[in-house]
């Protein structure tokens, strides 16, 4: 190829970067995680201060002793109780942060939530606190991805359809879970 036209290997080249991307897309779609071995997130939970990175998944496993630091960081903050998180609510993290093209670092305003907590919420928040949140079986989170506006964290989620978006634009954080597919607007 050495001799071919550099404009049709610059249109060769764009081609192959539309069907890798192309690619990239349809797994974060079809809810499989990327292609990539270790996977890291950080998370700083905005109530306690606590930070946390760690290696959750490599050499194609979850590593059960991060999933329990996870499960300790995302606890309720009013109880302390610690639930366990969804593993694949940590991909649809992890897979969020990579299309966004930023580090995977997330502030958390909340994970885990006791049924106290929850019914605390429920009646002192000013409505939107489901009965049966997602919350209390650990499969959602209300987060803030560093270095992306929740806009585009909220469009991102969106178009992987993976499962539950909420934008909360007054109160700045976007809610994923790994319940089924929807979306709402809150305070």
């Amino acid at each position: 190829m050495s001799g071919a036209d550099p404009g049709r290997r610059r249109f060769l080249a764009s081609g192959l970067c539309v069907v890798v991307g192309t690619a990239l897309l349809r797994q974060v779609e079809a809810d499989e995680p990327l292609g990539v071995d270790a996977r890291t997130l950080t998370f700083y939970n905005t109530h306690t201060r606590e930070e946390l990175t760690a290696v959750y998944f490599s050499a194609g496993a979850t590593d059960a002793t991060v999933l329990a630091r996870f499960d300790r960081i995302l606890r309720d903050h009013r109880s302390g109780e610690v639930g366990h998180m969804d593993p694949p609510l940590f991909d649809y993290l992890f897979d969020v942060a990579r299309l966004a093209g930023v580090p995977p670092r997330f502030e958390v305003i909340s994970g885990f939530r006791s049924p106290a907590s929850n019914e605390y919420l429920r009646k002192t928040g000013g409505g939107g606190v489901a009965a049966k949140s997602l919350h209390l079986a650990g499969k959602a989170i209300d987060v803030r991805l560093q270095g992306v506006t929740i806009e585009r964290l909220r469009d991102l989620a969106l178009g992987m359809k993976r499962g539950g978006v909420g934008y909360y634009p007054q109160s700045r954080f976007v809610h994923l879970d790994t319940g089924r597919v929807r979306r709402w607007s809150g305070k």
